[in-house]
């Protein structure tokens, strides 16, 4: 075995508890000085475990050096990454290597750098080489790799053990211990001698689960402690290993006539080396439970600045201390219950599942706390310039509020990668006992487009109905250092979880309520003359007559807006008591859950096949139709196409607010096997007459190898003996959108919108299509709806 200089020496020998500096680690190669040799029993055990797939796989060798196991995996036939935070090994290896092919070199410290440059598509193998010991972090590293694994790779971890280790050089190695720590998780953890190494061949899911467990039996008759909750520059939580073979957060017992604050930092700088002021402590919840039976008092302290370096001085207690990511708090093996209702407390579901316990929050006047890995913030502005670049974000306020506004410490249960998916995809953070979401962050891009349309000035006051905490301080960030965000949800869970976050991670301009937001905001949060803006961040079938009311005048209200079943985020200036429509976005959102909640009617038919929706108004008499269904269709083309990129949301509208008799049927069975040709889970306009039904589908009449080639024509299909008439009045209504309403682009222009009172009798109504509401009188004012159209088919009675 080759001799370590000893000046690497001693730094291995405190590997476990200080982490080794890059300067000696580049010196170390730069002075020409090598490990251990890649040995010909590794070689073979790799070759014979770990084989290329079929076609070719990619491996990643972390902590490469000078490159030896990163050519050997290429000679295989692998496309290998070989990484290292060393410039002088990666220069050794080019050199040294210069005729491997399929060979990248990487300047990477796994630990604190962005891993950019790592393959977006997964690795088949990845190794770790005599260095699994000198990392600080290991949990988090090992479970960040085990991520990156493509399905059926292998993670191998080659390593010295304590038995083969001479004492002196007892922390370059793994004890029984924390080889056991190590392969915890894994479905397949294989255990191969290598000359006097071990090589851990790690596969399958590497997900465990976090499961709260208490300590052996305490003696006295009651406990009262402290817990310190303390973070990193990357906004990673301190967890100790504990020689109890579980988690836990620095703290103990107080002592005597000393407060929880003082405590929590005493325990602190005896347990970790880590130092805070008593000012920097702050009380956020008092949790009581009991211990085996003895009452259990303890006292959750944020610690919000620290100085110091990270050591393990109780080492009678804790294995080690490593920092966590938060996303990953969900899958770390066995906590202690305190410290799991600590992290709880501090960032609410981060660990689901948690037995029950008495929380009492206090009133605790926590500063912010910064700490972000440099991933994120490139996350972040890659999602912002998706987003600027699509339109949606024109303002210089609001694309610094995306580029600015931690997306992820509002969503820290996820992984950064969820958290900044710059698509059109909403991150869930909420599901009922059905699976269906009822909280979520929204996309990016519609949160910009809404807080674009209220027209926000610097200092404007804004109300938020359904909150979450991120678009709260989006909106925070536009309006500034004068501006005030109020945000209201009726569920408690989310409720907790935005005072949380934006205590953590906010600008301290976002006010939090909990209530039905259907009733606006509480009296005494509603500023003088109004709030300047109001946005509803849910999916709403009425319009509340608090939110006009508490909307200064000219203000703007944004809600998504549900109408006959096809939600858009419109944008409402409010005159007087009326509120007229300034902008449509097609979007949808979660449902919402208090007073303005709506069960819509439906009608199932044929077995469930079929249903019909009638999203506004009662369900209408349905007898006879499934006899309708099962005669003869009726068909009628209505001439008008559509290429492969065509909207037709507008489309959608127009005949849901023109065509009496409204209504939406979906098809509940694949395409081909129904009497509709509808496909499984779509829907599609219709209209409903006396035992008949006509619908409208889109049918390809033109093929191509490109988009640009492809053409559809909309068809009515018909049953039943009202059929043909009901077909014509729908194929005239589409035909009138064409000719009236479709503009140059395909999309369609916008009606004319105006909301008023339930209260206005017709006769102060605009002239328009009128859609009633329990709180207030939608009128629509379409292009061309002077022009005749076939009359409404008359039903019996």
């Amino acid at each position: 075995m080759t001799t370590i200089p000893p000046t690497v020496e001693a730094q291995l020998r405190s590997s476990i508890v200080a982490y080794l500096v890059r300067d000696q680690w580049q010196q170390h190669y730069a002075d020409g000085k090598r490990f251990r040799q890649l040995g010909e029993r590794e070689r073979t055990l790799l070759a014979e475990h770990t084989p290329v797939p079929d076609g070719g796989g990619r491996a990643l060798d972390v902590g490469c050096g000078t490159g030896a196991l990163a050519a050997y995996l290429a000679s295989l036939g692998y496309t290998v990454d070989g990484v290292d935070f060393a410039d002088s090994a990666l220069a050794r290896a080019r050199d040294e290597h210069a005729d491997a092919e399929g060979v990248r070199w990487l300047h990477l410290d796994i630990e604190r750098d962005d891993p950019v440059e790592l393959s977006e598509d997964g690795y088949d193998l990845i190794t770790m080489r005599l260095m699994y010991p000198f990392l600080r972090d290991r949990t988090r590293v090992l479970h960040g790799l085990g991520e990156r694994l493509r399905p059926g790779g292998a993670l191998v971890v080659i390593t010295p053990t304590a038995e083969h280790t001479p004492p002196e050089r007892r922390d370059i190695a793994l004890d029984e211990g924390e080889i056991r720590l190590l392969t915890a998780g894994w479905k397949q953890a294989e255990h191969l001698a290598a000359d006097e190494l071990t090589m851990l061949i790690l596969r399958g899911p590497c997900h465990f689960g976090t499961k709260a467990v208490e300590k052996q039996p305490p003696t006295g008759h009651a406990l009262t402690g402290a817990l310190a909750v303390v973070t990193d520059a990357a906004g990673r939580v301190l967890l100790g290993s504990s020689t109890r073979g579980m988690w836990e957060l620095p703290g103990g017992k107080s002592s005597g006539s000393e407060d929880f604050a003082s405590a929590a930092v005493r325990e602190l700088a005896e347990e970790t080396g880590l130092s805070a002021d008593a000012c920097d402590a702050h009380v956020l919840t008092m949790l009581v439970d009991d211990s085996h039976g003895v009452p259990r008092l303890t006292a959750i302290v944020r610690i919000t600045a620290w100085s110091g370096s990270l050591t393990n001085r109780e080492e009678r207690l804790f294995e080690g201390w490593e920092w966590h990511d938060l996303h990953g708090l969900a899958f770390i093996g066995e906590i202690f219950t305190p410290a799991a209702h600590a992290l709880d407390a501090v960032w609410p579901v981060v660990i689901p599942g948690l037995p029950p316990v008495h929380a009492y929050p206090l009133a605790a006047d926590q500063p912010p706390v910064p700490g972000e890995p440099a991933e994120a913030v490139r996350l972040r502005h890659t999602m912002a310039e998706t987003v600027i670049a699509g339109g949606w974000a024109p303002s210089e306020p609001v694309q610094q509020a995306l580029r600015t506004v931690p997306r992820h410490r509002f969503v820290p249960e996820k992984d950064l990668t969820t958290a900044y998916d710059g698509s059109d995809r909403a991150v869930i953070t909420r599901r009922d006992e059905t699976g269906q979401a009822t909280s979520s962050v929204s996309a990016a891009w519609l949160q910009a487009d809404m807080i674009e349309s209220l027209c926000l000035k610097p200092g404007a006051s804004v109300f938020e109905a359904g909150s979450g905490g991120y678009n709260a301080e989006l909106i925070a960030h536009v309006t500034g250092s004068t501006g005030r965000v109020v945000t209201g949800d009726i569920d408690p869970y989310v409720v907790r979880r935005t005072r949380r976050f934006t205590a953590e991670a906010g600008s301290g301009r976002v006010t939090v309520f909990q209530g039905d937001a259907a009733h606006g905001a509480p009296a005494q949060l509603v500023p003088r003359g109004g709030f300047d803006g109001s946005v509803i961040t849910y999916n709403t079938w009425d319009i509340a007559s608090a939110w006009r009311e508490q909307l200064a005048e000219g203000g703007r209200l944004v809600l998504p807006l549900e109408i006959s079943g096809y939600t858009r985020a419109i944008a409402f200036q409010r005159s007087g008591d009326v509120l007229h429509a300034r902008k449509f976005t097609h979007c949808g959102f979660v449902r919402d859950q208090g007073e303005h909640a709506r069960t819509t009617p439906v009608v199932d038919l044929l077995g469930g096949e079929l249903q019909l929706r009638f999203e506004d108004g009662d369900a209408a008499p349905t007898e006879g139709l499934e006899e309708a269904l099962r005669g003869p269709r009726h068909e009628v083309a209505t001439g008008v196409t559509m290429g492969a990129s065509f909207y037709f949301g507008s489309l959608q509208l127009y005949a849901a607010t023109t065509l009496p008799g409204f209504c939406r049927l979906v098809a509940h069975r694949e395409k081909g096997t129904g009497v509709t040709q509808l496909a499984n889970g779509s829907n599609a306009p219709a209209i409903l007459g006396d035992a008949s039904l006509a619908y409208l589908i889109h049918v390809q009449t033109r093929h191509g190898d490109s988009p640009a080639e492809k053409e559809w024509e909309w068809i009515v299909h018909a049953f039943g003996e009202q059929g043909p008439q009901l077909a014509e009045q729908l194929a005239a209504t589409v035909r009138a959108w064409d000719r009236d309403v479709r503009n140059d682009d395909g999309k369609g222009t916008d009606p004319v919108l105006t909301v008023h009172p339930a209260s206005t009798p017709d006769r102060l109504l605009p002239a328009g299509d009128v859609l009633d509401k329990r709180h207030c009188r939608l009128v629509f004012q379409w292009p061309g709806r002077d022009a005749l159209l076939p009359a409404p088919v008359e039903r019996c009675g």
